[in-house]
């Protein structure tokens, strides 16, 4: 593709056309702009936001096919450790579960909603005392809503989730989550304008992820003299603990002590679009090296207590399978796209919040079947020493966790 002439996103999908070279992402938001987004007030701009939605997509796709369906929640806000006058929104957080229940619901209904769950629960003698229904609808006109919240109480959400169908009934999750997060995740992408060498919004993006980062958790990152990253988790007692940092997280997660999981959160970022966040070396060349990350990139893993890198290979691979050039499986991913971005739509069936339903079970079936390559797309920045399996393992030894007796 060349850059000063992009060719008509029509052409792109033709099976002719080679697979998206890894380092063109840039290019790729000029395409997005000058072909869908030519509509819009700005619109690069616009296939940036696009962009950064896909990355979030990915992510949570990838969450929902390592098991953790039921313990997501989705911009839920989260209170600083130590000081509750002040949250923030996450992306991403996992909860424990304290109980689930399981519903079959007939399908003759377009629509789902919180109201008419939470009736089929009553009848079927579910205790929702103390509970507080939404106006959320977890189906409404085939666009399902993720990590749907149909009740609050004062210390827990109850949520929904299509768990399987027959021709009949779709199967419904109901599960019952504690607010207080044991995890979080975040992303972070931010594109580069024509002639920088980073984005102007990157500095900005960095410290707001890191200052998040380091006030959600009991666990905390601070340095010695020496530069080494020790950290520091105070218990009930008032008493401290102090260790270099990995050693001392990886002994919370493998420890049953309450004291030292109470508070704790695990905090992992996602960063993407390699030309945003690493210099390019002597050859002009963009190379995935320690020494080549940028200040903003450094700063982050500094502040979380991982990582990951989605690379540029991997987010225009998923682009370019699954949007550009789908197989006839995959075309109703490609329509749903490209119609929740068409002149006059309203509403998107393409994001984390919201999707397609027929869309949400064919995302499901592509990182279920290609796992081990999706995982490939991640890098991890920090810790250095770690495995993107290690941090599957971490998220599952808290899951697993006898989180009610930790919290009584």
């Amino acid at each position: 593709m060349d850059e000063k002439d992009p060719k008509p996103l029509e052409e792109i999908v033709q099976p002719a056309q080679p697979t998206i070279s890894y380092q063109s992402v840039d290019k790729l938001q000029r395409l997005l702009a000058d072909e869908v987004f030519k509509h819009t007030k700005d619109p690069k701009k616009a296939a940036g936001r696009a962009l950064g939605t896909l990355v979030e997509v990915i992510t949570y796709y990838l969450l929902k096919t390592w098991g953790l369906n039921n313990q997501i929640s989705i911009e839920q806000r989260l209170e600083e450790y130590g000081n509750t006058l002040i949250s923030h929104n996450v992306e991403y957080s996992l909860h424990p579960i304290i109980r689930s229940y399981v519903l079959n619901f007939p399908k003759t209904e377009k629509n789902i909603t919180a109201n008419m769950i939470l009736k089929t629960l009553t009848g079927e003698s579910f205790d929702l005392t103390g509970m507080k229904k939404t106006n959320l609808s977890l189906l409404s006109n085939n666009i399902l809503r993720n990590a749907c919240i149909i009740a609050k109480s004062e210390d827990t959400n109850l949520l929904c989730s299509i768990e399987s169908e027959t021709e009949e009934f779709l199967r419904l999750h109901i599960y019952e989550q504690y607010k207080k997060p044991y995890a979080m995740l975040e992303c972070k992408r931010v594109g580069v304008e024509e002639g920088m060498s980073k984005g102007p919004q990157t500095i900005e993006k960095a410290k707001q992820g890191a200052y998040v980062a380091r006030v959600a958790s009991s666990l905390q990152k601070i340095r010695n003299g020496a530069g080494d990253m020790q950290g520091i988790i105070y218990k009930s007692d008032g008493e401290f603990i102090l260790k270099p940092f990995v050693e001392l997280m990886e002994e919370i997660i493998n420890s049953d002590d309450g004291d030292l999981l109470r508070q704790f959160i695990l905090t992992v970022g996602v960063v993407s679009n390699h030309g945003n966040w690493i210099k390019r070396d002597a050859d002009g060349d963009l190379s995935f090296s320690e020494e080549l990350f940028q200040k903003e990139l450094m700063v982050l893993a500094n502040s979380y207590d991982w990582l990951l890198f989605l690379t540029d290979q991997g987010l225009s691979q998923f682009i370019d399978e699954l949007l550009f050039k789908p197989t006839e499986e995959h075309k109703i991913l490609r329509e749903t796209f490209l119609s929740s971005y068409a002149e006059g739509k309203k509403k998107n069936e393409f994001t984390k919040v919201q999707m397609n339903i027929q869309a949400d079970g064919l995302l499901l079936k592509y990182f279920r079947d290609n796992l081990q390559m999706i995982e490939g797309w991640f890098n991890v920045i920090s810790p250095s020493t770690k495995t993107l399996t290690n941090l599957q393992r971490e998220l599952e030894q808290l899951k697993n966790k006898n989180w009610i007796d930790i919290y009584e």
